[in-house]
């Protein structure tokens, strides 16, 4: 089995992001196949406010998701959320998703967030959330990830 490896995207990885971002954009919208935008990897890469991950297995990347820190009012502190999460269809059901998904998680640790929030995963990532969080929530507008879970939870 492959080793899958997970860092911040930087600008030089924009040749590789672009086929996936068609990609994911073809299996979201249907129609006719996507042209990769080289033009708009780059620009994603280079935003001000959003990040990009990426897994690579056996020097191709084969996943991305686009996150955010962002403040979070009440606490003073601040939370991480993520907008997508693609993994490419010939890297699925090989961990990919659940070692993305640990990624953020770590990130999430390391710059203190007080939680990880999405909006609207699909099953296969509420499924691998709730194994690597030993939550058993399914909802599909909005799934926080308790980081710190003493600050997260309903009192």
């Amino acid at each position: 089995m492959s080793t899958i490896d997970i860092k911040i995207l930087e600008l030089d990885a924009a040749l590789d992001l672009a086929p996936l971002i068609s990609a994911h954009a073809q299996e979201q919208k249907r129609g006719a196949p996507r042209q990769p935008d080289m033009f708009y990897a780059e620009t994603l890469l280079t935003d001000r406010t959003a990040e990009v991950i990426g897994a690579y297995m056996d020097g191709t990347l084969v996943s991305f998701a686009t996150f955010f820190d962002l403040p979070e009012t009440i606490s003073g502190k601040r939370v991480g959320h993520v907008d997508i999460l693609y993994v490419d269809y010939d890297a699925r059901d090989m961990g990919v998703t659940k070692a993305m998904i640990e990624k953020l998680i770590m990130i999430g640790d390391e710059r203190n967030w007080l939680e990880l929030q999405w909006n609207d995963p699909n099953d296969v990532q509420q499924a691998k959330i709730a194994e690597i969080s030993h939550l058993t929530t399914t909802a599909s507008v909005r799934l926080s990830i308790g980081i710190h879970e003493e600050h997260t939870k309903v009192k």
